[in-house]
């Protein structure tokens, strides 16, 4: 068996070879007992040799696999994952035919290959054997449980791990299968028509899962890596797990410990039999763990808890005397046809009845508690659970009497209950008491009040300029920032998150007071964003100082910024050239902008994305220190809540958002490079970086300016209004290189922010920039379709992880009791990946 050896052999094992080949001549031997022999792609990026089965068995087991450079990932294994002992081998016959056998001389294994001549281990990762006319077999076309970039994964071809298999229907669907008979995550396709034939499943080096057909110029996305905008330096693959799930691994190149990118079954236990028969799957913490229904059950293996459960006594032992076990917030996994051929609509209590009245046609049911009154019987001797507290659902199961639902309480811990218990009378007193003292409290505080009313507004304003030095965000109430604001009188300006208004706090202090709309968040939720938005300090950043969390109501006060936001600079007329900043100001505007969003992205605790940086969202103190506002308001935001979009499930400004915003791909502290490669654009020129005119020969200007840019053409970029003042050209050579690498269209192009501080500061010499391309444009990267104007449209109920995204990919093959729950974790983890 194929027991977990992809990711649990040493380096060494590749590292200490003494044979390296590129042709395998028939002939060629690989020896079990030989751990420094190998058959490796021309590059060493591949490798055919035998790695011991983990955990290890006595006496030792091999199998014969394919490894990526420094042994991880295994990316194919013969047969299977089919072990052999120490004697066993692979061999290449004379004859042609690729064998595994063992050590006593049986084969394990054949290829069928009989006449072939040669075989090669090519630098992709696919074995092929050829005879003088072409390829007689390759392993690309007969896969394990493994995907790699650049191999094809059509109609007919299944990735198997275990008794789990993973497949492709001639429609473009991807299904995920147990036993080959319950289908329990199935990926739909309803965007394609149908009728497109031939569809081809593939992993993009840059981590994309993508369908084609031979039919539609187009790829679907169906899924995508979680690090895509990392590009080099990363190996990717697709693999099914033995636990049932489909996941999309990324290492270093070079070897290395694989990190989970993506995961098709977003909640492990609904993976089908995950925990074997008759086990429950439930979660301890974040993990998911297996148990037995009741004591009525044993571990069929107390070493593996996912080999499931047995009854301790059988049900032909107890035919006319069989009872039902009753187990809450529990559900029995049951999935189209089978779920929709064994559901009823009847009482909670007429579920349990009529379980147990059908003698050899139930052996559990479930009850949904929601008052529907669906029930769904297991007619199968094969139940496969899942208990959570949130589920809303009752599970019966059929045990022979006694029932013995949970452990009795050992002697020991009844003493210690004894002990500990303290007399009822004792208690009593000591809450009278309590609660007298605290009414007493109350009622003096409040004669004192009543007493010293003209101090009170003093002693007020102290007690809030104490709290706003300490650094911790104050809690107003909405009453308070009423008359804080005169009624919500003077508004400062209107974005896509709320209104902002001038007011003045009873300490004298001058705040900016957002009224936040489109709050979906409880008052809990909301108080810890607010937490994590408050613990950022750092001199180019708005400080937040306090909030309002009452009722409806969800407002954020902020430090007043005496000179606004940085558009009322930068888009002037002739006739406002007053408040025209010089070069001096604007390149420290844009040296502290910088330094302020890597603090978000490198120095916080958790990264936080702004999601929207644009000229409005950097404010001027009295200085003109750049202070970047509304970072982390993204997270608080509804996302059905259309006034705060631009475009379908996007959240920003048009001009300033990435590519991979409009082809609905996951948002990263990449797409904030993006928008203040835009600033930093339009602080030079001083003009919209979308703005069109004869000037620009009706391109966009951005476009125009890499055009003036490669023909030397600086200062016709910089902003007219500096043509008779003091100007640093390299600065503004720096700042121009710096924005468009920013601007680039894929992702893993862009720099880090604290590398644009960098290429600003002069710290590194920027190299010359590509051209940044559109979107609308059409792009290509490397050999396929990066974006596409196109890609929304196709996209296979994908929902980006970002700021905009609620839910993630949700299928009609999800049980009808857990989908609820599946939908709220999803979308609870989506919010904590977020930042």
């Amino acid at each position: 068996m194929f027991l977990k050896t992809q990711f649990l052999f040493l380096l060494t094992l590749v590292l200490a070879t003494s044979t390296v080949t590129t042709a395998i001549d028939p002939g060629s031997t690989l020896s079990a007992s030989s751990s420094n022999q190998t058959w490796s792609s021309p590059s060493g990026t591949f490798s055919l040799l035998f790695i011991p089965v983990q955990p290890p068995t006595t006496p030792p087991s091999f199998i014969a696999a394919i490894a990526y450079t420094g042994g991880n990932p295994v990316v194919w294994s013969a047969g299977n994952g089919a072990a052999v002992d120490s004697g066993g081998s692979l061999q290449f016959l004379r004859s042609g035919d690729l064998r595994l056998v063992n050590g006593s001389g049986s084969a394990v294994w054949d290829a069928g290959t009989a006449g072939a001549t040669s075989a090669t281990l090519e630098d992709s990762g696919n074995l092929v054997i050829s005879n003088g006319t072409g390829t007689l077999w390759s392993s690309f076309d007969h896969p394990t449980d493994t995907l790699v970039p650049s191999q094809n994964f059509s109609v007919g071809k299944v990735l198997t791990s275990e008794r789990y298999s993973f497949s492709l229907s001639s429609i473009g669907n991807l299904t995920l299968t147990w036993n080959n008979s319950i289908v329990y995550w199935n990926q739909g396709n309803s965007s394609v028509n149908a009728s497109s034939d031939s569809p081809v499943l593939a992993l993009s080096p840059i981590g994309l899962l993508q369908l084609s057909y031979a039919k539609l110029s187009t790829v679907a996305l169906v899924a995508y890596s979680s690090d895509y905008d990392k590009n080099d330096g990363v190996f990717r693959v697709l693999k099914l797990d033995n636990d049932g799930n489909l996941r999309i691994y990324s290492s270093s190149l070079g070897g290395g410990t694989p990190s989970v990118r993506w995961t098709a079954v977003s909640d492990q236990c609904e993976v089908y039999a995950y925990c074997g028969n008759y086990g429950v799957c439930s979660y301890n913490d974040s993990s998911p763990v297996c148990g037995c229904p009741s004591q009525n059950f044993e571990m069929v293996d107390p070493n593996d808890s996912r080999r499931g459960c047995r009854r301790k006594v059988s049900l032909d032992s107890c035919q006319r005397n069989v009872t039902v076990l009753t187990l809450d917030h529990t559900v029995v996994l049951s999935y189209p046809p089978e779920a929709a051929s064994q559901s009823f609509f009847i009482g909670l209590s007429a579920c349990s009845t009529n379980c147990l009245s059908n003698s050899g046609a139930c052996f559990a049911a479930t009850s949904l508690s929601d008052g529907s009154g669906q029930c769904v019987i297991k007619s199968e001797d094969f139940v496969s659970g899942y208990h959570d507290p949130s589920l809303p659902s009752t599970s019966y199961i059929k045990v022979c009497p006694p029932l013995a639902p949970n452990p009795p309480p050992s002697i020991g811990d009844s003493v210690r209950e004894k002990r500990s218990r303290v007399p009822a009378w004792v208690v009593v007193v000591i809450i009278l008491g309590t609660l007298l003292g605290l009414i007493a409290l109350e009622g003096g505080l409040w004669m004192w009040c009543c007493r010293h009313s003209t101090r009170l507004g003093v002693l007020s304003a102290q007690y809030a300029l104490l709290e706003y030095a300490s650094g911790a965000p104050v809690q107003f109430s909405y009453k308070e920032l009423q008359q804080a604001t005169k009624g919500f009188k003077e508004k400062l300006g209107a974005g896509g998150f709320g209104a902002v208004y001038r007011g003045t706090l009873v300490n004298k202090t001058v705040v900016a007071v957002k009224q936040l709309e489109g709050i979906e968040q409880g008052e809990k939720q909301f108080r810890m964003e607010v937490a994590t938005i408050s613990s950022t300090h750092h001199l180019n950043l708005v400080r937040l100082i306090g909030f309002c969390s009452e009722g409806r109501h969800r407002l954020l006060v902020y430090e007043f910024m005496k000179n606004g936001s940085l558009d009322d600079f930068l888009f002037l007329t002739e006739q406002h050239s007053g408040k025209l900043l010089n070069w001096e100001y604007r390149f420290n505007i844009a040296l502290g902008t910088a330094r302020g969003i890597t603090y978000l992205h490198e120095e916080c605790r958790d990264c936080i994305v702004h999601c929207d940086i644009k000229p409005e969202n950097i404010l001027l103190d009295e200085n003109y220190v750049a202070k970047v506002s509304d970072f982390g308001l993204a997270k608080l935001i509804n996302p059905k809540d259309h006034r705060h979009r631009t475009l379908t499930s996007v959240r920003g400004t048009r001009g300033y958002l990435a590519p991979e915003w409009l082809a609905n791909l996951p948002i990263t502290s990449k797409s904030d490079v993006y928008g203040y490669g835009m600033v930093l654009l339009e602080i030079v020129s001083g003009r919209r970086n979308f703005d069109v005119s004869e000037e620009t020969n009706r391109k966009k200007f951005s476009i125009w300016a890499y055009e003036e840019f490669e023909k030397g053409n600086i200062s016709g970029i910089l902003d007219k209004r500096l043509a008779n003042q003091e100007v640093d050209m390299e600065q503004v050579r720096r700042a121009i290189q710096a924005s468009f690498w920013c601007i680039q269209e894929q992702p893993s192009h862009r720099p880090t922010m604290s590398r644009v501080l960098q290429m600003l500061e002069g710290v590194t010499e920027p190299e010359r920039p590509p051209a940044p391309k559109s979107v609308m444009e059409g792009a290509v990267s490397g050999t396929s379709t990066y974006l596409s104007s196109n890609a929304s449209a196709f996209s296979v109920g994908v929902s980006p992880p970002g700021p905009s995204s609620s839910s993630s990919f949700q299928t009609s093959a999800v049980s009808t009791f857990t989908s609820g729950r599946n939908l709220e974790k999803t979308t609870s983890s989506l919010l904590q990946s977020d930042t």
